[in-house]
């Protein structure tokens, strides 16, 4: 089962460890924690991480100069992390295309909850936005099945869109629950299967396809196209 890879480089090793903890534990990504800037563009040639978390201060090598690098031959999602506010308009300008930042001291839930956006994001607009005929429009959040609108839920449409991104990838309750709600509200487990089971009956309505989201015993679901 693929594991999108995060690298983290971020040379005080608590704020590494945690980062990764949490987007090991929360988000269920692979991480590679890199602590010298000099170092990260060699890391990512040889491990071609699916995103970026990159600070600002760095030894050898300063973040913005290794963003500047990558975005010389990849078009890889990087999110900064910084503790300059007046850096953050040059982050995110043209110069550097950094796709987000986040300001220190930061919550780690929320960056995952950025790191996920970022890279739902990237994964649209590179045309992963269709799949066995599921069509995904995040700005005006509709989704079709084989030309058919789903009347879905803003839960459901959160549902589907976290299932369909990393299709075979089996998500727990836990981090379907996180999808759900932005709030990180404490939910009942029978909340996402009660919504599965609705989001599956919507399907059905507008095909005679075979269940594409599946229930994997113990573990949870997956979108099987």
């Amino acid at each position: 089962m693929y594991q999108q890879q995060i690298m983290i480089v971020e040379d005080e090793p608590k704020i590494a460890a945690v980062l990764e903890d949490y987007l090991q534990a929360k988000g269920g990504y692979a991480t590679r924690i890199v602590e010298r800037g000099d170092q990260a563009l060699e890391q990512f040639r040889q491990t071609c991480p699916d995103l970026v978390l990159l600070d600002l201060m760095l030894p050898g090598l300063d973040g913005i100069e290794v963003c500047k690098q990558i975005r010389g031959e990849s078009q890889v999602p990087i999110i900064m992390v910084t503790a300059r506010v007046e850096e953050i308009d040059r982050l995110l300008g043209l110069e550097l295309g950094a796709d987000d930042y986040i300001c220190k001291p930061f919550s780690p839930r929320e960056v995952v909850a950025r790191v996920k956006a970022t890279l739902r994001r990237s994964h649209w607009e590179t045309g992963g936005g269709e799949l066995k005929g599921l069509q995904i429009d995040e700005k005006t959040f509709t989704a079709r099945f084989e030309g058919q609108v789903l009347n879905l839920t803003p839960v459901e449409f959160a549902l589907l869109r976290t299932l369909s991104v990393q299709p075979g990838r089996v998500f727990s309750r836990d981090q379907l629950m996180n999808e759900m709600y932005s709030d990180y509200r404490v939910v009942s487990d029978r909340a996402v299967d009660t919504h599965i089971k609705n989001l599956r009956k919507k399907l059905a309505e507008v095909s005679d396809e075979a269940d594409l989201i599946e229930s994997v015993y113990g573990l949870g679901y997956r979108f099987n196209p």
